[in-house]
């Protein structure tokens, strides 16, 4: 009964150091997915059907290109990386890259609509508005944007909101 559990356990400890594996691999870190399948291979070597597996992912990791760091130059290259950011949900990574675009054109409106945009998306509402509110001011335009920015959706009823995109 003892060793049944024993290989048990084994077993589950496999599943687990595989399945982190695995993450790795879905995040696109290939490199951090090849250690930790070769990791994997050399400590759970008796689990045969998981190890084909992870030799396979560790072939496919070990194939991939190596990932080529970007300089990111002026504001052009700021802003559409703040655009991805947002797009991908992250808007911690947004406003880091708007902080950057901001040295380059320092009252450009876009930025502060954008950073509202990435602002809310954080839950960070009040940060959301006042930046909204300079980007309204500086540029009208934004104002009918915003009113149809399914990021701001959460806000098209709040008062706040309704009174800096009010279209005069």
């Amino acid at each position: 009964m003892r060793e049944q559990r024993s290989k048990k356990d084994e077993y589950q400890k496999a599943l687990t150091a595989f399945s982190l594996a695995v993450k790795d691999f879905q995040k696109g870190d290939f490199d951090k997915a090849a250690a930790a399948f070769k990791d994997f291979i050399e400590k759970f070597p008796a689990d045969k059907e998981i190890v084909d597996r992870a030799r396979a992912y560790l072939a496919i990791s070990q194939k991939r290109p190596k990932k080529e760091a970007v300089t990111l130059k002026g504001f052009d290259d700021y802003y559409h990386l703040a655009v991805a950011k947002i797009n991908q949900k992250d808007g911690a990574g947004a406003l880091k890259a708007l902080d950057k675009a901001l040295e380059f054109k320092e009252r450009e409106a876009l930025v502060y609509y954008l950073q509202a945009d990435a602002s809310c998306l954080m839950g960070r509402t009040d940060e959301g508005l006042e930046l909204l509110k300079k980007a309204v001011q500086k540029d009208k335009n934004f104002a009918i944007l915003a009113q149809n920015e399914p990021d701001f959706e959460s806000l098209w009823e709040d008062k706040k909101f309704k009174l800096i995109t009010k279209i005069v």
